[in-house]
C-alpha cells in the first residue's frame, strides 16, 4: 500500500486538476486576506478599549477609535469574513464593556 502525504492547503502537490490547483490558490489568498481582516478587527477593538480605560469617552481619539472598530466589524460582516450576527454580538459586547468601564471610572 502506498503512503500519501497530508492533503492540506499548505501542500502544493495536492491536486492534479488545473481548476482545482487554481481553486487552491484562490482559497489560500482569501484565507490570508480574511486572517488579516480578523486580526485588524481584534486590534481595533483592543485599542479602543484601552483608550476608553485611559482617556475616557470625552477624548476625540477614543471616539474615533470606537467608530473605526465598529466600522471594521460592519465591513467584515458585509464582506462575509464574519457572520452578521457575530458582528452584532461583538459590537454589543464592546459597547457593554465600554459602558461598564466608564461607569466605574
Amino acid at each position: 500500500m502506498r503512503q500519501r502525504g497530508p492533503a492540506c492547503y499548505l501542500c502544493p502537490l495536492v491536486a492534479n486538476i488545473k481548476s482545482q490547483i487554481k481553486r487552491n490558490r484562490q482559497n489560500e489568498k482569501r484565507r490570508l486576506r480574511n486572517k488579516a481582516a480578523r486580526s485588524e478587527i481584534k486590534t481595533r477593538i483592543k485599542s479602543s478599549i484601552r483608550l476608553v480605560e485611559t482617556e475616557g469617552l470625552e477624548s476625540d481619539a477614543t471616539v474615533e477609535a470606537l467608530r473605526t472598530a465598529v466600522k471594521r466589524l460592519d465591513k467584515a460582516a458585509s464582506k462575509g469574513i464574519i457572520h452578521k450576527n457575530q458582528a452584532a454580538n461583538r459590537k454589543s459586547r464592546l459597547m457593554k464593556r465600554i459602558a461598564r468601564a466608564t461607569s466605574e471610572g
